[in-house]
């Protein structure tokens, strides 16, 4: 097990804390010998009391990278904070909740400073403002200042804050977030030796349609831990502990411009086998991104405009081009939400204008009625499943998200790669290639001899009884085999 090493500028700045071999001046951890502090590995939490540039903090996170080791904070959030342009960019989605968060308690008060540390907030009203802010700039002690800005507040300044400055209860919030957070984060259960590696299968409870049921998430756990892998559910929550695993697997619905996309990034980062990988679900959660990516291969889809918000013109030379019904869809609808069908030019244009709102760019598809559509599943570029998804009763997709459907679905049939179409299977394999090579699902409509390519989905469903209900246990072993074999590979050497 990895050592966890606590820098300080001077002995006495930590007088305050119970002694500990672990905790170090920042000139021993800083000189070239061969001991301790210099391994490969270790865990550095860098307490010094001056992070700027070239000062003895400094070089501590630098050197600490240096050696290969984690440190807290990295020289690249060292850097964003001292860079108030990236302020905006970074914490913008933040400043939306300080208004509610902050506006009562504080009313007649024009700026506050408030202190974080290891993301956690004295006031459990700002819990996940806190857990947020930890996540883009990860340091132990994070001082805030915050402005009112009219009837609003903004972050106006981050920066670094001082052990040595703390004082009474401050010093008691730091010692219980700095032992939760070491405990949590830098330090791995013993039982985790019996396993040649560490899964974390990130879900999402919460979640109304997830791309996996609770059995299915079970029967994925039981196929790895065979395969000798300690396998483990993780939350959103768990951000910080993406880096204790060898391997991240998905099984929350992805999103760009949620927390999935952030731990794919941050696994991979970290050196994890990920799927999904970012790549991947940049690639297939915009549908814009995916219609021209298969257009440019000349692969076979339905008729396709993409039309601008700015160009009104585009939905009536869409309507001229391939006649009505229409389908409009936004570039990163899920599980048939964001997608509407058109029966003329006036709803074309009312359902437009509605979903414009969204998404300055909307696809317009023509329509092809089938009574289901394939669903093949590629890994690693070969298919290992194929199903067939019936359209809702009474409704044009496979889900019914209208008031009356409620959110049903339609039947489904599972059965050999081999029993379907070859034309089919044949098209999804090229279709997915184009991505990459992780785990996706490929919808395709069969009209005739007409293979169509609808999307590609980096986060495919695998359902308890649906897509598993040909090849049993075998389908969650196969997937389980692969992650096993890119670690392999990578722990020799090889490319994953």
């Amino acid at each position: 097990m990895a050592d966890l090493l606590i820098v300080v500028e001077k002995e006495k700045d930590w007088r305050a804390y119970y002694p500990s071999e672990q905790v170090i001046p920042v000139q021993s951890y800083l000189a070239q010998g061969e001991d301790v502090s210099n391994a490969p590995g270790n865990q550095v939490i860098n307490l010094c009391r001056s992070t700027r540039y070239l000062s003895n903090g400094y070089y501590c996170s630098l050197l600490a990278e240096a050696r290969g080791q984690r440190v807290i904070p990295s020289v690249r959030t060292i850097n964003d904070l001292s860079r108030k342009a990236i302020y905006g960019l970074g914490i913008s989605d933040l400043n939306r909740s300080l208004g509610q968060l902050l506006g009562s308690e504080v009313a007649s008060t024009a700026e506050l400073t408030l202190q974080f540390y290891f993301g956690q907030a004295a006031d459990p009203a700002l819990e996940r403002f806190a857990r947020q802010l930890f996540e883009q700039f990860p340091c132990p002690i994070l001082e805030v200042t915050f402005r009112r800005s009219g009837e609003d507040w903004i972050i106006h300044q981050l920066s670094s804050g001082s052990i040595h400055a703390l004082e009474g209860a401050e010093e008691d919030r730091f010692a219980t977030a700095l032992d939760r957070f070491s405990r949590k984060v830098w330090r791995k259960p013993k039982t985790r030796k019996r396993h040649r590696y560490d899964m974390a299968i990130l879900v999402n409870p919460e979640e109304k349609f997830p791309p996996s049921d609770n059995t299915a998430i079970k029967r994925f756990m039981r196929a790895g831990r065979g395969l000798g892998f300690d396998v483990e559910l993780i939350t959103r929550r768990d951000f910080l502990r993406v880096g204790e695993f060898d391997a991240l697997f998905i099984r929350a619905t992805t999103a760009i411009d949620d927390h999935t996309y952030r731990f794919a990034k941050k696994a991979e980062a970290e050196g994890l086998i990920v799927i999904d990988d970012p790549d991947s679900i940049l690639r297939c959660t915009n549908k814009v991104y995916l219609a021209d990516l298969l257009r440019t291969n000349k692969l076979p889809t339905p008729g396709t405009r993409i039309v601008s918000r700015e160009r009104k013109q585009d939905l009536d030379e869409a309507a001229e081009e391939f006649g009505f019904p229409l389908v409009l869809k936004i570039p990163d609808g899920s599980f048939s939400r964001g997608v509407s069908k058109a029966e003329n030019l006036e709803e074309l244009r009312a359902d437009a204008k509605r979903l414009f709102r969204e998404s300055a760019l909307l696809l317009v598809q023509e329509y092809i009625y089938t009574e289901f559509d394939w669903r093949i599943g590629i890994l690693n570029r070969k298919p290992i499943y194929a199903s067939q998804y019936f359209m809702s009763r009474g409704h044009w997709q496979i889900y019914d998200h209208s008031p009356s459907g409620k959110g049903k679905s339609g039947g489904w049939k599972t059965l050999a790669v081999h029993d379907a179409p070859r034309p089919v299977v044949r098209a999804a394999t090229r279709a997915a290639n184009l991505i990459g090579n992780g785990l996706y699902g490929v919808d395709i409509k069969l009209d005739g001899e007409r293979v169509c390519i609808i999307e590609v989905n980096d986060n495919p469903s695998i359902e308890a009884r649906v897509e598993d209900a040909y090849l049993g246990d075998d389908l969650y072993r196969i997937i389980m085999e692969e992650f096993m074999r890119r670690l392999e590979r990578k722990r020799l050497g090889g490319s994953p």
